[in-house]
This record gives C-alpha cells, structure tokens and sequence, in this order.
C-alpha cells in the first residue's frame, strides 16, 4: 500500500489541546460543549469553528493552532480560540479548565458528542471507550518525508516519559487517588492501538504495517492509530501524543518548545546521518511506566545495562544539547521556561499539594480554573 506524506521543508508547529468544561460553583463537569460550539461556530463556513472541535464527550471541547512557526504564535493562536470558548461557556455560568483528568466527575455521567465516528468508537471498544474521560495535548511538527518522519519517530520514543512528567495533570479519576503522576496515560493505552508504537523500520515498513491493520480490519483508517507518538502523512508531521493537558498556556508551549526543538535536532541529525541506534524497546516501555507512576521522581533507565539517572538531570542536559536549536528556530524563551515550571511542579504535585493540605477535590478543580485563567501555575 502506498501512502503519500505532504512534504514539509520548515519544521512547523501545531497544536491541538483538550479542555474539560466546568461548572465554577460545583466543580463538576458540564454536557454543554454542542451549545459552546455551535454559537462560536455559527459566524463561520457550515457553523463549524475551524479551531474548536468536538471530543469524545460533550464536556470536553479540543482547540487547535493553524500552521505556526514558534511556541510564542502558537500561544497566541491557542489564546484567542480559549478566549472565545471561554465567553460562550461564561454566558452559561460555566467555564473551562485543563489536566488529563477531572479529579472526581464519573464517565458514566457524560453524553458522548453528537458525531457519529465517536458513537462508533464507543460501540467497538465498549468499556475501553466509555472510561475515556481524559484529555491531552497533541504538537506536530513538520518533517521533509515519509522517512525522515520515521526515522524521528523512532528516536523519539526516547524522550517521551520527559514530556509525559512535564504535563503529568491527572493524579485524580473519578473521586479517587490512582497514586500516579498521570493516570490519563494508563487509560489511554487501553485502547488497542494507543499506548507506545513498536519500532518501524523504514517508511515502506510503516505502509506494510498499515495495510495490514487495514486488511485485518483491525483499523477503518490509519489516523485511528493512537500512538504517543506517530507520523501524520497529511500534515507532512510528527505528532506526539503524549501529554496530559497541562493546566496553563504556559506549560503548554514550554512543552510546544521541547517538541519543536527536538524534532528540529533529530531532522538535522537524520540528515547528517547521526541519528543514533534505535532504543530499546523494553527500556521505552519501563520508563513510560516510571514516569506515570513517579513524575518527577522518576530515575529513568540510560542504557542496556539498567543504569538510572535522575529525570530533573535527563531534563536539564536534554536542554542544554536543544539551546542552540531554539536560539537559531525563535523557541528559546519558551524552551528555557521548562527549567522555571520544573521548580514549581507539574500540574499532579500541585494538585497534590492541595488535597495534602486538607483541601477538597472542589478545590483543585477551583485552582485549576484560576490557572488557566491567570496562565500561571500555583506553587
């Protein structure tokens, strides 16, 4: 089977980030992102807003960046859509907030969109789907071909339990502690395509791989592989997958910034031909588990010899080795600002720090409104 990748000859950037829509007085989710939607989409082509979408469920509302170059138009871009998303909400007493997982509101509870490829994915995947009250942060960056794409993909299995600690947001599901920094990860992965991809060989390999889940009828289309990280041949991207929903714009484009610089330093790598040897498999997957598991007590695994090193270190040289990527891409402040979130904290401990001090789940969902809305995290 062939597949045609759009060619991308700059490393654009795009975003795409999950809100969940909330009732500032209970905490509690709200079913009314049809509404939200249709009266911010009824001045555009067809009533629909070309930069907020549908979910999965009718609390949940994705907004989504055109084509940018750098992380600081990207936050523009995000800035304006969440503007106008949160004043439709605010007319209905409601507003928004974002973290992989609401602390305490049930699936069971919330009305699947009104689109009829969600209301097929449910009926397929049955529990699997119904349990997906979760939301993420998704960055594509533009690559020049099919195998440059995979050739990058492969490498960046390597640092994707970096991006999971930094946006780690849901230690909460449904009215429960999971005792993870990012439960959001482990639900997802229940699907049977989501979850870490295996190593692909080559572009011709990945179009085997596809025609075989097509022919198996495994997949209706290959855009319902839902990988942490994969290619997007009709954007001409590589699109990680990865991310809770970080609480602020902030941490969203600090994280846009990594991404962007690292795909940038791995295209240059890959056509230097330095790209180094791809990792371990077993070595990906265990570190995926510790970062979920721990955050940012995470000591991830280095090499084939089991060695450990402390994520906050693996961050810090990871930054240093991407500084003059970004100075040369305009990404630098944003990349820089990693290091400054890091000293507060991903959005899971200062969760946390709430629930610890004798706050309520109430409470969380308060602070995390007043994160979004302020752009600021909360020590």
């Amino acid at each position: 089977m062939h597949i045609d990748f759009t060619r991308n000859t700059e490393p654009s950037l795009g975003v795409e980030l999950e809100l969940h829509v909330v009732d500032p007085t209970t905490g509690n989710l709200v079913n009314a992102a049809n509404e939200i939607l249709d009266e911010i989409g009824a001045p555009h082509p067809d009533g629909g807003h070309p930069k907020a979408k549908h979910e999965l469920f009718q609390s949940t509302i994705e907004i989504i960046t055109g084509v940018c170059h750098t992380p600081a138009e990207a936050k523009a871009d995000l800035a304006t859509t969440l503007a106008e998303v949160r004043a439709a909400a605010g007319r209905r007493g409601l507003t928004v907030m974002s973290a992989g997982t609401h602390p305490f509101a049930l699936s069971a509870d919330q009305l699947i969109s009104p689109k009829e490829r969600y209301h097929e994915l449910v009926d397929d995947m049955q529990w699997a789907a119904r349990r997906l009250l979760i939301c993420g942060t998704h960055f594509h960056v533009g690559v020049a071909s099919g195998e440059q794409a995979i050739a990058v993909f492969n490498e960046l299995q390597r640092h994707l339990p970096l991006f999971l600690i930094i946006s780690s947001s849901s230690p909460y599901l449904e009215g429960q502690d999971t005792g993870l920094a990012s439960s959001r990860s482990k639900v997802f992965e229940a699907l049977p395509t989501a979850g870490l991809p295996p190593m692909i060989d080559d572009w011709s390999d990945f179009e085997d791989f596809m025609e075989t889940l097509l022919r198996a009828n495994s997949i209706s289309s290959i855009r319902e592989v839902w990988w942490d990280v994969r290619p997007h041949p009709d954007f001409g991207t590589v699109e990680l997958r990865m991310c809770d929903a970080a609480p602020t714009l902030r941490e969203t484009v600090a994280l846009a910034a990594l991404a962007q610089t690292l795909v940038v330093t791995l295209r240059d790598q890959h056509e230097r031909g330095e790209l180094p040897p791809k990792p371990r498999e077993w070595t990906i997957r265990e570190n995926r588990w510790l970062a979920a598991r721990h955050g940012v007590d995470a000591e991830l695994i280095v090499d084939d010899r089991g060695n450990r090193q402390p994520a906050a270190q693996m961050l810090l040289e990871l930054v240093e080795q991407l500084r003059p990527t970004a100075r040369r891409i305009g990404a630098e402040p944003e990349l820089d600002d990693l290091l400054e979130l890091w000293k507060v904290g991903p959005g899971y401990l200062r969760q946390r720090r709430i629930v610890e001090a004798g706050g309520s789940y109430q409470d969380v969902v308060a602070s995390l409104i007043g994160e979004l809305e302020d752009d600021e995290p909360r020590a």
